[in-house]
Formats: C-alpha cells, sequence, structure tokens
C-alpha cells in the first residue's frame, strides 16, 4: 500500500498522521509539501508547528518535498494521491497529474475564483477542464484537523462517480478513530463543503455581535436551506445535505471554536478589518474567497442566497455587521417549505 498526501498544510498534516498511525509497523503514507526547506523543517522537528503544532509526526510518516512538475514520479505506484492544497491550487495541482494513473482525491472545500470572467467553479468542474480521464473523488465532512490528528473519533464522506474508486477511499480512510462513509453525489458533497464556511461567517458574526442562541440556531437552520436550494440547482440530491457534508460540516464549521471562518466573523463583529483578520490567521479560510463566487452563481440560477448575499457585503466593507442582520430581518416573510428561486 502506498499513499501520498500532496500538502503539508494543517488538514493534510492530519490525515498523513492519522492515517500513519493507524498502520505503525511499515511507512506506508508519504507527506510531500513544495518547499525543501519546510520539508527539512518538518524532518528535524517531527512536528508541523506552523499548522499543526503539538502533533508528533510519527517515525513511519514519510516526507518528501518536489515541485509540481515532479509530482508524477512521486506519484508512481500510488494506490491513492490525496490533494490537500487550499482550493487556489486545485487547478495547478490537477494539471501536474493529469498523466497520473493513480485515482487522486482532494480534501479542499470551496469554489475557485472567478478565472477571465467566468463564473468560478467546484473541484469536480475544474478536474474536468484539466484532467478530465483521471479518477477522482472527494473527501469531506466534519472535521477539524487537530483533532484528526490526534485520533478522536470522527466521520467523513468519500464521494466519487466512480464506485469502486468509492468503495476504495472508504477500505483506506476507515479506521479504528475514523468512520467513512460512501456516497456518490460529488456535487452534493463539494456545494456542502463550500457553502458551510460561508455560512459558518455568518455564525461567527452572530455569536460576535452576542445575538444570543436563537439567533444562531435560525442562521444555521436557513444556511441549511440555502445551502440545499443551491445544491439542487446545480443537480445535487437533496439527501446529502442532510448528512456528514452538508448539516454535519455546517453544525461543526458554525459553532465550534476551531473553525477559521466562524473567527473571522467574530472578529468581523469586533470591527476588524478583513485584510487584518487573514493576516492574523495564518491559515486560509476558503469563506472569505468562496462567498462571491456562491452569490455569483447563485444568481446565475435564479436561486435566493440572502445570508450568502449579506456576507459579500459585509466582506467587501459595503455594510456594517449590524446593518447586514438588519438587512436580512427586513426581508419579506415567506412559508419555511418555499423553494425561493
Amino acid at each position: 500500500m502506498k499513499l501520498v498526501v500532496l500538502g503539508a498544510g494543517a488538514w493534510g498534516t492530519a490525515l498523513a498522521v492519522n492515517l500513519a498511525n493507524q498502520r505503525s509497523q511499515a511507512p506506508w503514507v508519504t507527506l510531500c509539501t513544495r518547499r525543501a526547506d519546510f520539508c527539512q523543517q518538518l524532518r528535524s522537528d517531527r512536528e508541523n508547528r506552523r499548522y499543526l503544532p503539538g502533533v508528533a509526526l510519527p517515525e513511519t510518516l514519510q516526507l518528501c518535498a518536489s515541485e509540481p512538475v515532479g509530482l508524477r514520479e512521486l506519484c508512481l505506484g500510488a494506490d491513492l494521491v490525496v490533494l490537500a492544497t487550499p482550493m487556489a491550487a486545485l487547478r495547478e495541482m490537477l494539471q501536474s497529474l493529469r498523466d497520473c494513473d493513480a485515482p487522486v482525491v482532494w480534501l479542499c472545500k470551496g469554489f475557485e475564483a472567478s478565472r477571465d470572467g467566468a463564473m468560478g467553479l467546484l473541484g469536480h468542474e475544474v478536474q474536468a477542464q484539466v484532467a478530465a480521464h483521471l479518477r477522482v473523488g472527494v473527501l469531506s465532512g466534519p472535521s477539524f484537523a487537530l483533532e484528526v490528528a490526534q485520533g478522536l473519533p470522527s466521520a467523513l464522506v468519500a464521494a466519487s462517480t466512480d464506485a469502486a474508486l468509492c468503495q476504495r477511499m472508504v477500505e483506506i480512510f476507515h479506521g479504528p478513530q475514523m468512520r467513512v462513509y460512501a456516497s456518490q453525489d460529488v456535487i452534493g458533497v463539494e456545494v456542502g463543503g463550500a457553502l458551510k464556511n460561508v455560512m459558518a461567517i455568518a455564525a461567527g458574526v452572530c455569536d460576535g455581535l452576542n445575538l444570543g442562541q436563537n439567533a444562531r440556531a435560525a442562521l444555521i437552520t436557513r444556511g441549511l436551506a440555502e445551502m440545499t436550494r443551491l445544491g439542487l440547482a446545480l443537480g445535487a440530491n437533496a439527501q446529502t445535505f442532510m448528512g456528514l457534508s452538508g448539516l454535519g460540516d455546517l453544525v461543526l464549521t458554525a459553532t465550534g471554536d476551531l473553525s477559521r471562518n466562524r473567527q473571522v466573523g467574530m472578529r468581523l463583529a469586533a470591527g476588524q478589518p478583513l485584510a487584518a483578520i487573514t493576516a492574523a490567521l495564518g491559515h486560509v479560510a476558503e469563506g472569505v474567497y468562496s462567498a462571491r463566487t456562491v452569490a455569483q452563481r447563485a444568481r446565475h440560477l435564479g436561486v435566493a442566497v440572502p445570508v450568502t448575499d449579506a456576507v459579500v457585503t459585509l466582506l467587501d466593507g459595503q455594510v456594517s455587521p449590524a446593518a447586514a442582520l438588519a438587512t436580512l430581518m427586513a426581508r419579506e416573510p415567506v412559508a419555511e417549505s418555499q423553494r425561493q428561486h
């Protein structure tokens, strides 16, 4: 068995540590960074002090560095290649792996930013453009990196339209501390992973303004409805949004203290400028980059996304947190089950 994880951020490192600890008797997981100096630091410290401090890297976890041009050779003979880079790097990575013989799975959650005036894409749409023949899948669900690295219980979804690959993903990732469910609804899993980050920013604003638990519950519930509406318009299965990659990930990211997107919302509510917030986090908060694309695609499809629209105006500095809330509260009442277009 050979598994290669490309990207040594918090989530890539956490997954590599978790998998290496599952089968500690022999090295089978390689964690790859782009920069040689960062790789050397990981080797000497046996810890990712930048992205996942306090978590020891198992001795059986192999470490290497490679530029994108060398990834094909690195992945020769791999049973699975895991892309653990931010959404902004997915296109480049898939292009580098377009001749790869191994199946490729990505962990990033979000929409690609708009390119040359075209609307931003989900991961599977990017892959269809640049590496259409690859066997691919998505691993998603409620998963704070630190808890996964610590071996605390987690449950995730392995999604692929390739049934054999989907089952293979379950076999590889499923372990004593990680339960993995299979899904063929790649669209639904990706939409859930993208929109929950936007909703977590809104939830952070709600908590930062001390609006109470009633308001937070209402926001999460309406956020789930918004997520479902857009997902259905894109071709997803409604049931997916009631599962781990929908409701599960939304609840975790909107309420958990480890959520970077929730922290963005809380700091916006405190009056901090967005540039200072993202710089201080030191990690990518995908909701910041996905919100505008979500709003853009929703408009194109005629789908109402009022929470997302409020987040976009807030991120763009057009309104204050209190004004964004007032706009949401002032909307005309509708039937809860009404499908809004």
